[in-house]
Order: structure tokens, then sequence, then C-alpha cells
């Protein structure tokens, strides 16, 4: 049974990353769920998400060869996940990817068992979080604040998770999204 894909995206200061964060330590250790990393051209010291550091060239080589099982760009660095999701979910693992709403407008009904995840949270929060944050220059936040609206996805299937209260609201939500997908998804391949 090939595991599904969890496409998780939202705006920037949404709280992505650490609503994935908090999932994966309230999920129990043999859960067949494996969270994909990043591999993103921004230097890994700059904060924030846990991603694999990649040079321009670095990046270019491995989509030239076929690495990449999703890339795309946004805030002037290039985004990647890794073709070994591939062998996870052939394993019979769900896998969490953190993605684009512009990147799923692309790849919408390219796989049956891709599920969209919208996190989200109100524009005040987001602004106050992408301040906080200190990641980008007040120019490069504005343009991130921008682009929160400028995309909406279009999937019945979406599922949107508001991040503007406790953390773990949002991450045990989260989970219980994890373990009906995960149910679903196996028992439609088995009918």
């Amino acid at each position: 049974m090939t595991g599904p894909i969890i496409y998780v995206m939202g705006p920037s200061g949404a709280g992505k990353d650490s609503v994935l964060d908090r999932a994966r330590t309230m999920l129990s250790i043999d859960a067949p769920i494996a969270f994909a990393h990043r591999y993103i051209t921004r230097p890994a010291d700059i904060g924030g998400e846990n991603h694999v550091a990649l040079s321009r060239a670095e990046f270019a080589l491995r989509r030239a060869h076929g690495l990449f099982a999703f890339h795309w760009q946004a805030h002037g660095n290039d985004y990647g996940i890794g073709r070994e999701i591939d062998a996870w979910r052939a394993a019979g693992l769900a896998v969490v990817v953190s993605g684009s709403r512009e990147h799923y407008e692309k790849i919408v009904g390219s796989d049956p068992g891709l599920h969209p995840v919208l996190i989200t949270a109100a524009a005040d929060t987001l602004r106050q979080r992408l301040a906080a944050r200190g990641r980008e220059n007040a120019v490069s936040a504005a343009n991130r604040l921008a682009r929160s609206d400028a995309y909406t996805v279009k999937d019945s299937r979406l599922v949107t998770i508001v991040n503007d209260g406790a953390l773990d609201a949002a991450a045990e939500t989260f989970v219980k999204l994890l373990a009906t997908l995960r149910y679903s998804h196996g028992a439609r391949r088995r009918a």
C-alpha cells in the first residue's frame, strides 16, 4: 500500500513549522509517519525551520538529476522535497511535507494520495510573528504579508487549521487529522 502525502502549506508567519515540530513530539514513536525535510537555498543558521541548506549550484544539480519530488521558488530561494519520499510512501508510511500554496496549484490532481492542509492565522498574528522571528527585513516581511492573501487553495479536500491560539491545540488538530487520513487512505486502498 502506498502511503499518503499530507501537503502542508500556508502563509509566512502562520506557524507551520511550529505546528509540525510540536505534532512530531505528540506522535507515538511507532506511528507510520515520516516528516520530510525541505532543501532550501538559504543558510542553515538563519533560524526558523530545520532544513537542508544547499547552494544554488547544488540545488540546480539535484533538480537536473531528478532528485526532487517537488520543487519551487519563493521569497528569492529555491525549495525542494527530496525523492526519498517515494521510498517512504512505497514502504507504507504517511509522508508530511511542508510545501507552497502556489506550487500546490500546479500539482493538484496529480496524485490521489495527496491531501492538502492549510495552516493559517489572522493577519495581525502573521505580522507579529514575522517581526518577532527577525529572519527578513521590513520590506521582505511586507512582501510575505502581501502574499498571504495572494493564493486561495481550491480543493474540496482542503483541511484548514487556524493557528491563532495555543500551539498545542493546533498541533493536536493536526495529529488527529493524520490519524484520520492514514485510516481513510488505508481503508480506501484495501477496498
